[in-house]
This record gives C-alpha cells, sequence and structure tokens, in this order.
C-alpha cells in the first residue's frame, strides 16, 4: 500500500460528497469538522464511522494569522454553510470541533470558538490543525506541516505522539503577493493565477523563493530532532513542485497527498467528540 492510499482515497470520498452529499443512517451521531482557514472556510461531516457524508466550503478573507477580522462575515458563512449541508442531509448538525494554529493563545482560540458557537453549534473540541490533518494521515514519526494561507505550522510525531509545534508567518498569502508584484496584478487576479492548473510550472519558478522560505522556517524547527520525513498539507500545498523545493532547502524527504486542502478540514472532523 502506498503512503498516501488510504489518505487520498479519504479526500476522494470528501471531494465526491461535497457535490453528493450521502444522508446518514445514523442522523444522531454525525462528526463535524469546522475550518476557518485565512483563505477558505470548510465544514466537513462524517458518519458514525468516520467516512464523508457532505461538506460545503467557500473563499472568505475573514481570518488573518489565526485571528478573526471579520467576526460577523465569519459568524454569516459559517451558518449559510451549515444550513446547506443540513438541507441536503436531512438533519440538524449540532457538535463540531474547530482548529486552530499551533502556538495559538487560549483567548484567541475562543474567538474561534465563537465564531462556531454564534453559527448554531456546539463545539466540543478544539485541536491544532498539523494534529488534526494527521488523523488523515495516521503518521507515527515525522513533521507534519499545513501550509495554509497565512501562516505555516507544523507538529513534530514521535511514536505517534506530538511533542513540539510551531507556527510562524508566511503562507498563501505571501504566495498571492509575490504573483501579484512579479507580474503586476491585482491581489484577486493572482489568487486566480496561482490556481491555474495550465500555469503551475511558471508559476512554481516564480515562487521558488517563497517555498524556499517556508523550507527555512520548517529547518530552524526542526533542528534538534531526529527528522526522516516531512509530510505537507494546507491549500498552498497544492502548488505545484513546492514538495521539491522545500526538500532541497531541507535535505530531508518531503511528501505531499494528491489534494492537501481538504485533509486538516476532514482530520478536524475527526476530532469531533459528543457530549
Amino acid at each position: 500500500m502506498g503512503l498516501f492510499d488510504r489518505t487520498n482515497e479519504i479526500i476522494s470520498d470528501f471531494e465526491k460528497v461535497i457535490k453528493q452529499p450521502i444522508i446518514p443512517e445514523n442522523k444522531e451521531k454525525l462528526y463535524v469538522g469546522v475550518d476557518l482557514g485565512t483563505a477558505y472556510i470548510v465544514i466537513s461531516v462524517l458518519d458514525e464511522h468516520k467516512r464523508p457524508i457532505a461538506g460545503a466550503y467557500r473563499f472568505a478573507q475573514v481570518v488573518k494569522d489565526g485571528l478573526v477580522v471579520d467576526f460577523i462575515e465569519a459568524i454569516k458563512i459559517v451558518r449559510e454553510l451549515k444550513a446547506e449541508i443540513e438541507e441536503k442531509i436531512c438533519c440538524e448538525l449540532i457538535y463540531a470541533a474547530v482548529a486552530i494554529p499551533p502556538g495559538t493563545s487560549l483567548n484567541d482560540s475562543r474567538y474561534i470558538q465563537n465564531v462556531v458557537e454564534g453559527a448554531g453549534f456546539e463545539v466540543t473540541n478544539v485541536v491544532d490543525e498539523p494534529t488534526a490533518a494527521n488523523a488523515v494521515l495516521g503518521m507515527t514519526d515525522g513533521v507534519v506541516v499545513d501550509i495554509g494561507g497565512g501562516s505555516t505550522g507544523l507538529s513534530v510525531l514521535d511514536g505517534g505522539n506530538v511533542v513540539y509545534v510551531a507556527d510562524e508567518a508566511t503562507g498563501g498569502t505571501q504566495f498571492t503577493l509575490v504573483l501579484s508584484g512579479a507580474y503586476k496584478i491585482t491581489f484577486e487576479e493572482a489568487e486566480e493565477l496561482k490556481k491555474d492548473v495550465k500555469r503551475q510550472k511558471e508559476i512554481s519558478a516564480v515562487l521558488k523563493p517563497v517555498s524556499q522560505k517556508v523550507g527555512t522556517i520548517i529547518k530552524k524547527h526542526i533542528s534538534s530532532f531526529n527528522i526522516n520525513e516531512i509530510y505537507l498539507v494546507g491549500g498552498t500545498s497544492c502548488l505545484e513542485n513546492i514538495e521539491r523545493e522545500i526538500e532541497k532547502e531541507v535535505g530531508i524527504k518531503t511528501y505531499k497527498p494528491v489534494n492537501p486542502l481538504f485533509v486538516t478540514p476532514v482530520g478536524i472532523a475527526m476530532n469531533c467528540k459528543f457530549n
């Protein structure tokens, strides 16, 4: 079995149920994750066996560096996505888990929790993003790196236990700003360019210095650990060749699943608890 076979299967299933949700047999036990990202808000829903049955997401810039900067809009979007899913699967979503960047203070994490509760959920667990991602990856040793919209977060794993977490600014926003400057286009146009599959090789060359910067962040934080493998998740990890640039910079074998964008949201749902 390949390194990410299970992960890729789970994420592929999630992508399918976003388009064609499955009405659950047991509506009393649904695992829900709400990911308030810098670029996307994602709600993922799993059944009692932790298999994807529904999901919805929307581009939104209501969070910056792990902080909610537009509280009202964030609640509005989460509430709308929640209602959209509930209508499709014919039941109410009650409990949810949320995630925060590693090292986020208790006060800052409360803002994330307040948004989700303001949208009608009961938050039953708060987990850091790379640790949530590893619920899907299932790695026991190495470092899970979540390159999100605003920052790069990482969790060092030893024997399946998280022994170190860190988070630093430099994420998708920085990549977009570099593209915006290089091509003399607006931030919004640069965001679209960044997602253009046909121009990935071209833009990966332009973005090489930012990929290297992410590599230096990882290298700094893992220098005192014996790390043999790096696993990338997060929307920015979708960029072509980013794993190669990081591997060159850090000098450690670096891998990523087929679609890193939805790994953390699904992992958050896997961490949902019930009262």
